[in-house]
């Protein structure tokens, strides 16, 4: 089944202890896509400047990303500095420029209106839920924010959220969401505004799915309301900047490429994105998932399957 994802395709300057790259492709969208590409079908609804061209669309290309979404427009990309110098689980942002961001109105193709899963990445929550609403027939909804819009656009978000189904966040984002300092507690509270799934990122620890109580997961079985993937040890970390949105795409794309959604299937899907995220941060950019193979991939989730039996 196919995704369609909307957010951002942009370029990135990062430092890390590992070196430094100037202008690699990245941006929200990109990493999804890429990432949920070894699984199922993705198209993409985005915006670009004219510095994107044929080097950058053969990285969608050679992975059969449908870009027919992504609009060309005057001007520079999306574009974004940073670095890890100090801590590799907290980006410090140098500069933040929109440029034809700033003017995206996000387009639907004809073809994309078929999409059973939708993905609304990070992207002022006004652009998401228009999509959200343009696309009322997706058998599966999910989306993410940062801090900044929950900060200053909680208003706006909270309407996103009414429209969700799962919610991707990270352990800051998701108490400050809610104000509760407990994460468990956290996602009742979310529960409330909309999704009935909430996974919860937690960088080099992981991550956590929470669902909302149903009639097949009663109050009080908690192995069933809760499922924690760990994170893959890794002897280095070279740019951790697309991480979430490569969980994401790893999540969402096996979600996708199932016939149905069973329990199995999204605790699968949340050890798949652990699978993805590992491998985007052994590299500048989208390097490694340009060069990664689904054979790496299945192996690597057999690693990750060892690394969690108990017996």
């Amino acid at each position: 089944m196919a995704i369609t994802a909307v957010g951002s395709v942009a370029f990135d300057t990062v430092e890390t202890p590992a070196g430094r790259r100037e202008r690699c492709l990245a941006g929200a969208a990109t990493y999804f896509s890429l990432s949920a590409s070894f699984f199922t079908d993705v198209r993409v609804i985005a915006v670009v400047g004219e510095d994107f061209g044929a080097k950058e669309q053969a990285v969608f290309d050679a992975r059969k990303v449908d870009t027919t979404g992504i609009q060309h427009a005057p001007g520079k990309s999306f574009y974004w500095e940073g670095s890890y110098l100090e801590n590799l689980n907290e980006a410090k942002t140098h500069a933040t420029e929109l440029n034809v961001f700033a003017g995206f109105e996000p387009k639907i193709p004809p073809d994309y209106h078929d999409s059973q899963f939708l993905f609304l990445a990070n992207i002022d929550p006004v652009l998401q839920r228009r999509v959200r609403e343009a696309m009322p027939q997706a058998k599966l909804v999910g989306g993410d924010t940062m801090n900044y819009w929950i900060k200053d656009h909680k208003p706006a978000l909270l309407e996103v959220l009414k429209g969700l189904d799962v919610l991707l966040i990270n352990d800051t984002e998701t108490r400050m969401l809610t104000g509760s300092r407990s994460i468990a507690l956290a996602a009742g509270k979310i529960f409330e505004m909309g999704p009935k799934i909430l996974v919860v990122k937690h960088g080099e620890y992981g991550a956590t799915a929470f669902f909302a109580q149903t009639k097949e997961n009663n109050a009080e079985d908690v192995a069933k309301r809760a499922f924690h993937v760990p994170a893959l040890p890794l002897e280095e970390v070279v740019d951790p900047t697309g991480a979430g949105d490569s969980f994401a795409g790893g999540f969402f794309g096996y979600l996708a490429s199932q016939k149905e959604l069973t329990p199995k299937a999204f605790r699968y899907a949340m050890f798949y994105g652990s699978v993805m995220g590992s491998f985007v941060v052994e590299r500048f950019g989208t390097d490694r998932l340009q060069q990664l193979t689904r054979e790496e991939i299945d192996h690597r989730f057999s690693l990750f399957r060892e690394l969690t039996h108990l017996d």
